[in-house]
């Protein structure tokens, strides 16, 4: 069944409107079941796709082609409409039914909101957001289920990937770079759910980061000056801890004269030099074929003669890939991974290797890993919400079969929180200790500052910078 038959077609397994009981915050909207116009809506919203047809999913349509054709449609559908309707009703009748349309329906205006981080979809009823790192139940509603899996299945083939009972879940990405994922029944059991992470209209940079709080200058300094001597860097953390934004950050750092090949799930890097390549995984297609995964990406990445690979995240058996281009002359790459600690970075790293199906022994794999990886970022999400840079450790070998590591940073947790503003006092030191790499920098024509490393010379810029984080919560 094509899309456009999906979308036109009546639905008749969706689940009926429930309530939700518990705590007010989890209620759905009352306006949901007392809007008026809710069965208008379904109405003209699906004679407008049956009267339209193809051409709303026509890529050769351009947008403003598209938007009279279906301003046309919708006035020549208003005038059957029987109920009648006063010149407010029509006005906001139009504009939401423009939105489900044109747009992605009741998400437009969170979509448009610049405070909004994240949108929630726990069925059609319940639309939560993230502002400032806390989560709200917005007045946004869907009409019913089958509404919900029209705006998912409008997404997601944007994109060129499908969403159905044999496929119950993907992941995808708005024309912005905003993160997508959704899933729906029989695997989602309380109907479809729907989360998109927002990325912003403006790229970060190093200094909006020192604003926010999530580093300090010197630190950005410090890490500029890896990513120009081509260290190896793991960006680590948990979900939601603002990995992506800073890999962004970080990549932005590379020269404008190296060769870049991004590989990600879904495309979301940001990067502005002009020699880049960019790869994106593609799932297999309804007949289980054409599969291409992160792992074969890495693999041909290494055919096209890059200066530095930048793998949006690591979480299978492309890191046995990826730790090899690390060891074979491509130095400079950089990557993320979900983790809870910089130790923990690397033990994560050994069980993906084990689970790329290759028989090494343990000690192989940390040998490679202790070649590799120069230096792991591990970025934390605080109980205030803002993210903020909980260590940089440094991986500095081997002693018998473990890896060693040194912490040149590590957040001071014991400042206590700020009772006005619930923020973490606390901010990333050094702990005194210069990195073993610092004169492979300078022999690669890195200016290398001791200040950096001075816990008494650090103090004053850190504090600077969580003063200004506090004026300004973080939102990457």
């Amino acid at each position: 069944m094509s899309l456009y038959e999906r979308l036109s077609g009546a639905r008749t397994d969706t689940a009926d409107d429930q309530s939700v009981d518990g705590q007010d915050m989890f209620e759905a909207p009352s306006s949901a079941a007392t809007d008026p116009l809710s069965e208008i809506r379904r109405r003209t919203h699906l004679e407008l796709v049956r009267a339209l047809g193809p051409r709303l999913y026509d890529q050769r349509t351009s947008p403003e082609a598209l938007e009279e054709a279906v301003k046309e449609q919708l006035t020549e559908v208003l005038r059957k409409e029987a109920t009648p309707l006063s010149q407010s009703e029509r006005q906001r009748l139009v504009a939401e039914t423009l939105d489900d349309i044109l747009g992605y329906g009741p998400l437009e205006a969170l979509l448009n909101d610049d405070t909004v981080t994240e949108v929630m979809c726990n069925g059609s009823k319940q639309v939560f957001v993230e502002r400032e790192g806390h989560l709200h139940l917005s007045d946004a509603y869907f009409l019913d289920d089958g509404h919900l899996r029209r705006t998912i299945e409008k997404i997601v083939g944007q994109v060129g990937r499908r969403i159905d009972e044999s496929q119950p879940y993907v992941d995808a990405r708005l024309p912005d770079g905003s993160r997508v994922n959704a899933i729906i029944p029989p695997i989602a059991l309380d109907g479809p759910s729907l989360t998109i992470r927002k990325f912003a209209k403006e790229k970060y940079t190093a200094h909006d980061l020192v604003t926010f709080g999530t580093w300090s200058q010197k630190v950005a300094a410090f890490i500029d000056a890896c990513v120009r001597g081509r260290m190896n860097i793991i960006v680590a953390g948990g979900t939601g801890a603002g990995k992506t934004t800073t890999l962004n950050v970080l990549s932005n750092f590379i020269p404008d004269d190296e060769r870049i090949v991004t590989i990600e799930d879904a495309a979301e890097l940001q990067l502005t030099q002009p020699h880049l390549v960019r790869l994106e995984s593609r799932p297999p297609n309804i007949e289980g074929r054409g599969a291409v995964t992160i792992r074969d990406l890495v693999r041909n990445s290494l055919r096209m003669r890059p200066d530095r690979i930048v793998v949006g995240e690591v979480r299978g058996g492309e890191a046995l890939d990826m730790l090899q281009a690390m060891n074979t002359g491509h130095d400079g790459s950089i990557s993320t991974v979900h983790s809870n600690s910089p130790r923990d970075t690397l033990a994560r790293l050994e069980t993906m290797v084990l689970m790329a199906g290759v028989d090494l022994p343990v000690r192989a794999i940390r040998e490679q890993i202790a070649s590799a990886v120069q230096f792991v970022i591990h970025q934390s999400r605080l109980k205030d919400g803002t993210r903020r840079i909980s260590a940089i450790a440094e991986v500095t070998g081997m002693e018998g079969d473990i890896i060693t590591m040194q912490d040149i940073y590590k957040f001071d947790w014991g400042m206590g929180v700020d009772h006005d503003t619930g923020r973490a006092l606390g901010y990333l030191k050094p702990t005194g200790i210069r990195p073993k790499v610092a004169e492979e920098l300078v022999d690669h024509g890195v200016q290398i500052d001791t200040e950096w490393f001075e816990p008494e010379a650090f103090a004053k810029d850190e504090q600077r910078a969580a003063s200004a984080g506090t004026r300004r919560k973080a939102r990457v």
